[in-house]
């Protein structure tokens, strides 16, 4: 959307602009700076990890919520269940090596790496509990309602089981590999994530043996075994019922067909979690492609951290197991039904029961950036006026569009660009390398060490090296987390910069379901400012005075304190100081001082934190003026937005930093100002507005670090803002229609 096309919502939401008016302490007065306890107190911090943890209930909520469609529900568990494997490769991995690296100092909450890796266990144990009580009970039994059967091979009818034999001697049969352990096999390596079955055989003689077979990931978890079109269901209404199995149980039920000659006694399933948080030594690395794919090997081979495996595994097979496999029995999770259930998403991705999902949207393009960008003059609209995208909301085609349009101008002269997480199959990448194939100069730096999508990461460099493209692997002990994009345009014998930053990464298929934002400009001290930020990623270059963009670890942090000292300065000078930060996760201990200060002064603080929070909000004298709210919903909110209001004179900073210390510390980061004022009326009122008054999908959080659901009051309208900016989009393509220009 163009900046001068930022009108009043025309959908039945309607948002009132901001009240600045700050907030006062319980007593009506503001507590004194110096009369307050230590700002280091332990009581006054939640704990990260159990923060962490406490996201993912909220995330269970939404697949409990039956205000939504019955498969997005199955969507939320799955993403339960894959969040909860990430969580502990990474965070119980990185407390169990702080331990027996001999750690014992606390976090700023008070608990030692050894009590916190109790109490998030204990959380884990909980968490997976609940998921799976939720799925058999309930999500199950109101699924099979609807005509989509989740089922056990047991239920299967004859002839749905015939069907799975004939996928299973087709399909499946010759990529199972049986692996013996005996006195002539030692146990064979169980990779990180994979399911398997343990199998006890006998021979003729009675004798027993124990063999894995592993469950191919290439293999749909979930087999279709039946799809029905045209069936009459009870309301007598017409529909198509689909029947998935379990495919474990498909290639337990045909186990004989591996061991001939022998007797399958029993078969149980069991899945392993490992330590994938990998540690880079860079300063002993020659080369940081070589070392970054040694590593991604070695995750596959780390530490156990979970052993999870059905109630009805006898202790005898849990005990070949956990002995094998070196873990400590407290690693043993123990879940009645079925094991990994991120492989839930399956069924949502490949059922055609559209009735049972979201109901699809098409992403709002503005028509000046539309006509633009077809007649291949991105740059033009950019030097008309700045652009902004509210992704998923808008398109991500104008982002496509602007660097293929760059790849193909003969007046582009070069593309400099970081890449954090692209996806497969990326028009970005492909947008990169046409460039080159037409001379351009492109440099490009590719982020090895994006967690989990290294692989991804180092394929693509490797392809963009290959073409001729300058690739850098990043700075030494840093991570390189910014989203830029620089466009070096010849325009009247003279140097033309065009941007596009983002909070978001460079990825056309996260783009439709991550909330996002993209800016595009020709800013003159932002373009220097980018030259600058490139010339310090790509050679040596020691420049701390950006003058614009806020980049970390250089003055990100710094401005930033600055800007909240400013706040403070102004509600005591009695100019109303509001703050209202909408990040990922709250963790800096010292910019939670700088908050909690803040509030002690009298500032607003109204903070939309999507996952962790370790800041303690209303406590009586220190933090009664903020208040914290976690919104989960359709779309992953992940844009960071800072709004100070600045005695009047607003300002917005958007970009790629989180408040944590990984983020203002060990991360090249980028935050840039946003200046065009319906912009900033656009991300005030109808975006951080709207996300403070939804009492559909907003959670507020109590002192005791518990959330509460908000519900709207008897008569009052139901606000969800991520159905709010989509009703505004519905609402502009269709003034568009009548008034295509009027609005841009």
């Amino acid at each position: 959307m163009a900046s001068q096309g930022f009108v009043q919502p025309m959908s039945s939401v309607q948002v009132p602009a901001i009240d600045v008016q700050p907030v006062v302490s319980a007593n009506g007065a503001v507590a004194a700076q110096d009369s307050v306890q230590n700002l280091d107190d332990t009581s006054l911090y939640f704990n990260r990890e159990l923060s962490l943890l406490d996201f993912q209930y909220r995330v269970l909520e939404e697949a409990q919520d039956k205000r939504n469609p019955l498969l997005e529900r199955l969507k939320f568990l799955s993403i339960v269940a894959s969040n909860l494997d990430e969580f502990c490769m990474v965070r119980v991995g990185g407390l169990k090596k702080q331990i027996a690296g001999g750690v014992t100092d606390p976090a700023p909450d008070g608990m030692t790496p050894s009590e916190q890796l109790v109490a998030v266990r204990d959380g884990v144990h909980r968490l997976m509990e609940r998921a799976h009580a939720y799925l058999q009970e309930t999500l199950v039994p109101d699924l099979a309602r609807e005509g989509v059967f989740i089922v056990n091979y047991e239920e299967l009818s004859a002839s749905a089981k015939a069907k799975a034999a004939r996928v299973f001697e087709l399909s499946i049969f010759p990529v199972l590999t049986p692996l013996a352990f005996d006195s002539a096999h030692p146990f064979p390596h169980i990779s990180n994530l994979s399911l398997n079955l343990a199998v006890l055989i006998e021979d003729d003689h009675g004798n027993e043996r124990f063999a894995r077979v592993k469950v191919p990931g290439t293999i749909s978890r979930l087999l279709p075994v039946s799809r029905r079109t045209g069936v009459t269901s009870g309301n007598g209404k017409r529909r198509t019922e689909e029947t998935y199995v379990w495919v474990e149980q498909v290639i337990a039920a045909n186990l004989q067909a591996l061991f001939p000659g022998m007797r399958v006694v029993e078969a149980h399933p069991f899945r392993l979690t490992r330590n994938a948080d990998m540690v880079i030594q860079e300063l002993e690395a020659d080369d940081l492609l070589e070392t970054m794919e040694e590593g991604v090997r070695q995750r596959r081979m780390g530490s156990v951290l979970r052993l999870t495996v059905n109630s009805d595994m006898p202790r005898r097979i849990r005990s070949i197991l956990l002995d094998n496999l070196e873990a400590d029995q407290s690693d043993c999770y123990v879940v009645n039904g079925s094991l990994g259930l991120s492989s839930l998403m399956g069924v949502h991705e490949s059922s055609e029961r559209f009735d049972l999902k979201d109901t699809p949207f098409v992403p709002f393009t503005g028509h000046r950036l539309k006509a633009e960008t077809r007649d291949g003059d991105v740059f033009s609209a950019i030097r008309m006026q700045n652009h902004m995208v509210h992704h998923p909301y808008d398109s991500f085609s104008p982002v496509v569009d602007f660097l293929q349009s760059a790849a193909e101008d003969p007046a582009v002269l070069a593309i400099k660009m970081t890449l954090y997480r692209v996806g497969s199959n990326s028009p970005v990448v492909k947008a990169l390398l046409r460039a080159r194939e037409n001379g351009k100069q492109v440099a490009v730096l590719v982020e090895l060490k994006a967690r989990f999508d290294e692989e991804s990461n180092i394929s693509w460099a490797k392809v963009l090296e290959r073409e001729g493209v300058h690739v850098i692997y990043g700075l030494i002990g840093l991570k390189t987390h910014s989203k830029i994009a620089l466009v070096i345009r010849k325009e009247r014998d003279q140097i033309q910069r065009y941007l596009h930053l983002s909070t978001g990464n460079y990825n056309a298929v996260t783009a439709h379901i991550y909330e996002d934002i993209g800016f595009f400009t020709c800013d003159e001290v932002i373009g220097v400012d980018a030259t600058d930020l490139f010339n310090f990623l790509t050679g040596y270059s020691e420049k701390r005075d950006y003058s614009k963009l806020l980049v970390a670890p250089i003055n990100l942090r710094a401005r930033f304190e600055e800007l909240i000292t400013r706040e403070i300065q102004h509600q005591r000078e009695g100019r109303k100081g509001h703050m209202i930060l909408k990040t990922n996760a709250l963790v800096d201990k010292p910019m939670i001082k700088r908050l909690y200060e803040a509030s002690q002064a009298g500032v607003r603080i109204d903070l939309i934190v999507r996952g962790i929070c370790c800041l303690r909000p209303g406590i009586p004298g220190i933090s009664d003026n903020i208040t914290v709210t976690s919104i989960v919903g359709r779309f992953l909110e992940h844009s960071r937005i800072y709004y100070f209001n600045n005695g009047g004179s607003e300002e917005i900073y958007l970009g790629s930093a989180d408040l944590m210390p990984r983020n203002l510390n060990r991360r090249i980061e980028l935050l840039f100002p946003i200046a065009d004022k319906d912009i900033i009326r656009y991300l005030r009122d109808q975006v951080l507005r709207t996300y403070l008054i939804d009492n559909v999908k907003a959670r507020r959080m109590q002192s005791d670090g518990s959330y509460r659901r908000i519900k709207a009051a008897a008569g009052e309208e139901q606000v969800c803002a991520q159905e709010h900016l989509l009703e505004l989009r519905a609402a502009w393509t269709e003034a568009e229609k009548e008034h295509p220009w009027e609005l841009f």
